[in-house]
């Protein structure tokens, strides 16, 4: 049986704060909804659920993600992911300029866990706590150019 990956949801404490993020790096809205009703309260497993969604999709059509914020159930407040929790991880992005997404994510509030590295002169990357806490890697892949 063939699978393909749909897309990576998460929810959001602030959606427009998230779309914002999200399309200064460079992806596109698809598409915004408000849902609810029986259908979801089935597909998702929780009853009363009603929420306001976003479907963004990378530059060249692959990735898509889904951001969305709760209405109802109220949202529950967690801790940011750490990179050794056991559990959802982290969204990834190649970047054709670091530098340029880095200065991007700053105008959002949001830095480095702890600058830059570089592996093996193939990437320079980094962690970036993003909104929501979201942690986001951005990678920049020092072959091209």
């Amino acid at each position: 049986m063939p699978v393909r990956l749909e897309n990576v949801a998460i929810a959001v404490r602030d959606l427009e704060a998230a779309v914002a993020f999200f399309t200064d790096l460079g992806l596109g809205v698809l598409g915004r909804d408000t849902v609810r009703g029986e259908w979801t309260d089935t597909a998702v497993g929780l009853d009363g659920n009603h929420v306001k969604l976003a479907m963004l999709q990378t530059p060249d059509g692959e990735g898509r993600l889904e951001l969305f914020e709760y209405l109802h159930p109220a949202a529950i407040e967690t801790e940011p992911t750490r990179p050794n929790e056991i559990g959802m991880h982290r969204v990834a992005f190649s970047v054709d300029d670091l530098d340029e997404a880095l200065a991007i994510a700053a105008r959002h509030g949001c830095h480095p866990l702890r600058g830059v590295a570089t592996y093996e002169d193939i990437y320079k990357l980094t962690y970036v706590p993003g909104p929501s806490g979201i942690l986001v890697m951005l990678a920049e892949d020092l072959r091209r150019g």
